[in-house]
């Protein structure tokens, strides 16, 4: 028996250590993601794909707004894309898309990975368990520090229902296309059924419309992504991604505020 308690007092001081060491390591994270400065133009793009459907994924968008909200203008570009295989488990996502789901497929050929939420992509590269927290951080400074060599403007003017985003590209590779999206910065929702029955959720960034263009034939141009009805100009952005259609890696990131 006193063998035993030993064991046991020895493996509660192992996994005590293991706790305030990953505790002090995803602070550190924190802190270095806050204070360190950036090196060349690196960037990071962080992709969720999320569900109100889903139980596990509140968490994972929690952790995006804490990362977002920590960037204080570092070249971190938020975009979380509700999907809809969710749909009919109960609740019906009101940002859910199947072209969001779509998205999400060309990462799983890309990447090489199955399907599932919450899932986190980096830079197109990189794919992790939204809520990951300590992994993320980590991917996140790596990123940072990578030197690109692609640049990305924007410009964009609202006609009625649409809104003409105007594009300028250099230094991008032909096998590359431009993705457009159109950012809701905010949403809350009230969940009536469902994994999430009785809870309030909130969410940043949110994906309402996509174009993909193919940089192919011209470096510059236009192209129009309609807008919904709950249009306001303060609580958009458009982000646009150089891709590589082929690997999913993205080289350069810009943003606008839709004015």
């Amino acid at each position: 028996m006193k063998t035993l308690k030993k064991i046991t007092m020895v493996n509660a001081i192992i996994i005590a250590s293991f706790v305030l060491t990953s505790v002090a390591w995803v602070g550190a994270a924190q802190r270095k993601m806050t204070e360190k400065p950036i090196n060349g133009k690196g960037f990071a793009v962080l992709e969720l794909f999320t569900s109100e459907g889903c139980n596990s994924c509140p968490p994972a968008e929690d952790l995006l707004e804490k990362i977002d909200k920590e960037a204080n203008g570092r070249p971190i570009y938020v975009l979380s894309y509700h999907v809809d295989y969710f749909d009919n488990l109960g609740w019906k996502d009101v940002f859910g898309s199947p072209e969001n789901t779509k998205r999400q497929q060309k990462y799983s050929n890309w990447l090489k990975t199955h399907v599932y939420t919450p899932q986190l992509v980096i830079n197109g590269t990189k794919e992790f368990v939204g809520s990951d927290e300590r992994e993320i951080y980590t991917a996140i400074e790596q990123q940072l520090l990578f030197k690109r060599k692609a640049e990305l403007s924007l410009t964009t003017q609202k006609t009625g229902n649409l809104l003409k985003v105007t594009y300028q590209t250099k230094g991008n590779e032909p096998n590359e296309d431009l993705v457009l999206a159109l950012v809701q910065k905010n949403g809350r929702t009230e969940v009536k059924r469902g994994e999430n029955v009785g809870r309030t959720l909130s969410h940043i960034q949110i994906v309402r419309n996509m174009s993909t263009i193919s940089l192919k034939d011209a470096k510059s141009g236009s192209a129009n992504l309609m807008i919904p009805k709950s249009f306001d100009t303060a609580q958009w952005e458009v982000i646009g991604l150089l891709q590589n259609r082929k690997t999913g890696a993205i080289s350069a990131v810009n943003n606008i505020k839709v004015i």
